[in-house]
């Protein structure tokens, strides 16, 4: 309501969405070409995910729309089934969304470690600088200055004016001198037909069966968890550029939501875009839903009814556009010498995985997952090493003697904890003060056990001490229950 009461504020809303609409033209003709799709299916897609999503999403001015990420996991659906398996893919990924939110799914973001973020925001910077390589190579010599133009022009223009957006004026500016001067080189319009009409209600016509969801199932969990990990991260990422909270649990649904209403017209689906986002958030400095319903409503004018002028729009144009996004995504700070120098080995081996996986396999959810579980090795190869059993040789009594034990006990650290211990050498009474450890698993009360067992064994007994509330709980439970000191 602020933004639409002020005028500067709604000017830089409305432009944002046309700059990100004419960004989401080539992206998702592309797309739907990696799904193996006709461009309409990546168009329509764009068009209802942004609009579904500003109306039901819970990070205000993200972009979702088509994207790489779920065409790959989909793309055999459409190869070996056809269109109609494939829209019902998409519905049931959909539904499945939906469910994971209300599941608290969204929750689970806590566990990603800041050093997996970094990395994942430079691997999808690289990514998205790499997907503009292929319009760059084996092209006409005028494409290279028309890019560098427009990098400069976005780069100098806001230190005069950011009345109008940079990207936008690049955009205009490029296209109206190739059509000048009579440039050839590549359009929009030769990546793919645009549509010219507007997405119609599509009732997929597959068997309502055991049978098909065994087809559709595995493809529609796997674009459901692709989808939802991309667009909290990217809620994430939003939410530390503007200083503000979005809702990530309302996100997780209202992205479930969004592809259910993109299947249902005929979309190939999809998820946040974080390039796009980038432009909306960060280039164009949009800040509410206004400009993410812009966008798709924009790219429905764009495509249908002047499809004819946004095709003869250089490629070369936004290119350098989607170059000027990846500069800006890279976290430079990250791989700063003095940066690295203080960070911690561990971290920063977090993050080179995550940006090596996510390059390599060009996969944001797979990248994201090796990262998180590597941080958790590591965390807990460093938590198992902090643990120590100390020998208190001074007692008041001649048969007993204490071991300390500190530190943090789980199936990583005590492992090892039936090593510690002189069971022939020790006197008849063991105690072993625990009040500087915590117990945290079943693990580590086998270990307790066993322990207990190898001293019962030569006659002698066992009093453990100090525990707290926890870990004495943990103890009355499941100590003597876990298979007789193995």
């Amino acid at each position: 309501m602020a933004a639409l009461t002020s005028p500067r504020r709604l000017r830089t809303e409305v432009f944002a969405g046309l700059v990100v609409a004419l960004a989401l033209i080539p992206e998702a003709i592309a797309f739907s070409i990696i799904a193996g799709v006709d461009p309409r299916l990546g168009l329509f897609a764009s068009f209802t995910m942004a609009v579904t999503i500003a109306f039901v999403g819970g990070r205000p001015a993200m972009i979702s729309a088509a994207t790489g990420a779920v065409a790959l996991v989909i793309a055999p659906v459409a190869r070996e089934y056809g269109m109609d398996y494939f829209i019902a893919t998409v519905i049931l990924a959909g539904v499945l969304q939906v469910v994971l939110s209300l599941l608290g799914v969204a929750k689970m973001m806590r566990f990603i470690p800041r050093s997996v973020m970094v990395g994942f925001v430079n691997a999808l910077a690289i990514l998205i600088f790499m997907s503009q390589i292929p319009h760059l190579t084996d092209v006409p010599w005028a494409v290279y200055p028309m890019v560098a133009i427009g990098i400069v022009i976005m780069v100098l223009m806001p230190r005069w004016t950011k009345v109008v957006p940079a990207p936008l004026v690049a955009i205009v500016f490029l296209t109206a001198a190739a059509l000048i001067a009579v440039i050839n080189v590549p359009t929009v319009g030769d990546e793919g037909e645009l549509p010219d009409s507007l997405p119609t209600l599509f009732i997929p016509d597959v068997p309502l069966n055991l049978e098909t969801l065994k087809i559709i199932a595995p493809y529609a969990l796997a674009m459901a968890l692709v989808g939802i990990i991309e667009s909290l991260l990217t809620a994430k990422l939003v939410d530390d550029v503007t200083d503000t909270h979005s809702n990530k649990t309302r996100e997780t649904w209202g992205q479930g939501t969004a592809n259910i209403v993109t299947g249902f017209f005929g979309g190939m689906g999809g998820c946040a875009m974080i390039g796009q986002t980038m432009i909306n958030v960060k280039v164009s400095g949009a800040r509410t839903r206004i400009s993410t319903f812009l966008a798709g409503v924009f790219l429905l004018i764009l495509v249908v009814g002047l499809g004819d002028t946004v095709a003869t729009i250089p490629m070369a144009a936004l290119v350098a556009v989607m170059i000027m996004v990846a500069v800006g995504t890279f976290d430079w700070h990250s791989v700063h010498p003095g940066t690295l120098k203080m960070m911690p080995k561990s971290e920063t081996a977090v993050m080179l995985v995550t940006v090596v996986i996510t390059v390599w396999t060009h996969n944001l959810a797979i990248g994201v997952g090796v990262g998180v579980l590597t941080a958790m090795v590591l965390f807990a190869r460093r938590i198992a090493h902090l643990t120590t059993v100390t020998r208190l040789d001074a007692t008041d009594e001649d048969d007993q003697r204490v071991y300390a034990v500190e530190g943090e006990l789980f199936f990583a650290s005590s492992n090892d904890l039936i090593y510690q211990f002189e069971y022939s050498g020790d006197p008849q009474n063991i105690v072993i003060d625990i009040s500087g450890a915590h117990v945290w698993d079943a693990s580590t009360v086998a270990a307790l056990d066993a322990v207990r067992h190898k001293y019962a064994k030569k006659g002698k007994s066992v009093t453990i001490v100090g525990a707290n509330e926890d870990t004495q709980t943990r103890l009355d439970r499941l100590a003597g229950n876990l298979g007789g000191g193995h």
